[in-house]
């Protein structure tokens, strides 16, 4: 299959996104984890304690579809769920070793992906191109994920 043609800037830039985004994709699927599970490995590595109700907020999704997710990384051994002393009804979620261990060299491995897609820059093109999108992006709205 032919790629598809590229007439705007915009296109360009879709197609750095899909590149860096299939890299990364590329990297979980080879651990056997979904995207979603591998969002919620690092937040959790980065956040631990976080409760449901924080990981269906930042995965903008139901809390029951995180308890079903944070259901299957249990059944795995990846994550761990423990009840809030006095509130019973409330459970934190911790990353265990195994958990930290799937996710371990993420962001080197997307270094290395944002290198080879920046390749053909030399450093002056870099910082020129990082100038005009940072200029571009500034008003736009931010997004948790």
């Amino acid at each position: 299959m032919d790629a598809p043609e590229l007439t705007s800037t915009l296109d360009l830039v879709r197609w750095i996104g899909w590149a860096q985004r299939k890299a990364g994709e590329d990297w979980i699927r080879a651990r056997e984890v979904s995207h979603e599970q591998a969002f919620v490995l690092g937040y959790l590595t980065q956040n631990p304690g976080a409760i449901q109700r924080d990981l269906a907020e930042i995965t903008r999704t139901s809390a029951a579809s995180v308890s079903s997710l944070l259901k299957g990384l249990e059944a795995r051994g990846l994550v761990e769920r423990r009840t809030v002393p006095g509130d019973e009804r409330s459970k934190r979620a911790f990353v265990t070793p195994a958990g930290s261990e799937v996710i371990a060299g993420f962001d080197t491995a997307m270094a290395a992906a944002d290198e080879t897609i920046l390749a053909p820059l030399d450093p002056a093109e870099r910082d020129a191109l990082h100038a005009l999108l940072a200029k571009i992006t500034a008003d736009l709205e931010r997004h948790s994920r």
